[in-house]
C-alpha cells in the first residue's frame, strides 16, 4: 500500500549510489578543468571579483581567519552568558566560568591565529624574495646587453 517493501529500499539505494559514483567523476573532471583552466591560467583578463575568486581557489586568500574571529566573539558571549545560569546554584562556578571562560578561550584563539600569523609573513617574505630575484635577473641581463653591445 505505501510502497516500503525490499526492492523499493533497494532500488533506492542502488540510485543513491550511482548518482554518487556520478558526482565524483563530474567532481574530478571539473576541479581538473577549474585547476588548469582558471587557476594555473596565465595569460587571464579577469574583473575584479573574478580575481578575487580565483585567489580564494588559489588559497591566496584565507577565509579561516574572519570564521575565527567570529567564532571567538560568539564563543565568548555564549560562555559569558551561559555562566548566568550557575549564579544560583554555585556562585564561585560562576565566576569561575564568567572571569577564567574567556580568558581560556582568548588563550586558545591566539594560538590558532599564530599559525595564519605565521602563514602571512611567509607568504610577504616568499612575495619579497621573488620580487627582488625578479630585480635581480633584470639588473643582470641589462648588464649583459650593455657588455655585449661595448
Amino acid at each position: 500500500m505505501y510502497g516500503y517493501g525490499i526492492e523499493e529500499a533497494v532500488e533506492s539505494v542502488a540510485y543513491t549510489a550511482m548518482w554518487t559514483v556520478v558526482s565524483l567523476i563530474l567532481a574530478i573532471i571539473g576541479g581538473i578543468l577549474v585547476y588548469f583552466l582558471f587557476i594555473k591560467g596565465k595569460d587571464l583578463k579577469l574583473s575584479a571579483g573574478l580575481q578575487k575568486l580565483r585567489d580564494l581557489l588559489d588559497f591566496k586568500i584565507m577565509l579561516i581567519e574572519p570564521i575565527l574571529k567570529i567564532l571567538y566573539l560568539v564563543i565568548t558571549l555564549f560562555i559569558m552568558l551561559s555562566s548566568f545560569s550557575l549564579i544560583t546554584v554555585n556562585f564561585l562556578g560562576f565566576l569561575l566560568m564568567f572571569i577564567l571562560g574567556p580568558i581560556v578561550v582568548r588563550i586558545i584563539y591566539e594560538a590558532s591565529i599564530m599559525f595564519l600569523m605565521i602563514w602571512k609573513n611567509t607568504k610577504i617574505i616568499a612575495d619579497n624574495t621573488a620580487k627582488e630575484n625578479i630585480e635581480k635577473n633584470n639588473k643582470k641581463e641589462t648588464k649583459s646587453k650593455e657588455d655585449k653591445e661595448n
